[in-house]
């Protein structure tokens, strides 16, 4: 695994990890964190566990942090700004295999942010997911979710994947927020919001998923 730093449009710094397993790489793929203001980082297990298994399966994996976290320059955006930090890490990974497709996954905040990257963004091949704040707390602020005809718009494969006993993301709201796109839906079942102990799993649903990408 190689440490790298990379820089959006508006000169901010940011920190990632970026990991290669296979040379050339088969595809690529870029990992968005939960919220920047509680506690989410490039850091958490689960992302460590999809990043790994993307790794695996032969896509050159990059986690990184949003700005203002940790190493990363700059300042928390309200997920506006971070619209530029994952254009950014697109732009980075896609250097190691510009001509392959490009995966894109976010967790929770970073799953809004990754929808709308998705959307806007027509090097990204295909979308998952995770834990997609439906039901966000009132204390958390988030960019408005795109209307599901936009979503339905989007003409690629899109995963949606939530615990089953996930607050934020409850499985039948999930369900029919994906029913416009037709998108593949995945719950695992007993896991809530933060797939404790579930990391490995959740993982390999993602990483299937990539996989027919390719």
């Amino acid at each position: 695994m190689e440490s790298i730093r990379f820089f959006t449009d508006d000169g901010i710094s940011l920190e990632g990890d970026l990991r290669v397993d296979r040379e050339p790489p088969l595809g690529t793929a870029v990992l968005f964190h939960p919220h920047s203001r509680h506690g989410g980082s490039k850091d958490h297990p689960l992302l460590w566990a999809i990043r790994n298994d993307l790794a695996s399966r032969g896509f050159a994996a990059l986690a990184f942090n949003f700005r203002g976290v940790m190493g990363s320059g700059g300042a928390y955006g309200g997920g506006h700004d971070e619209l530029r930090d994952a254009r950014a890490a697109v732009s980075r990974v896609r250097v190691e295999s510009p001509k392959t497709p490009t995966f894109v996954c976010g967790w929770s905040f970073g799953a809004v942010v990754a929808l709308r990257e998705a959307l806007e963004d027509p090097r990204v091949g295909g979308l998952a997911l995770v834990g997609l704040p439906l039901r966000p707390p009132k204390d958390v602020d988030l960019p408005a979710l795109p209307d599901p005809a936009e979503l339905g718009s989007f003409g690629r494969p899109v995963l949606l994947l939530a615990g089953g006993a996930d607050e934020l993301c409850p499985a039948e709201e999930l369900a029919t927020f994906g029913a416009t796109r037709s998108a593949s839906v995945t719950i695992v079942e007993g896991a809530d919001h933060y797939f404790e102990h579930r990391e490995k799993e959740a993982a390999t649903a993602v990483g299937d998923f990539a996989e027919r990408l390719l």
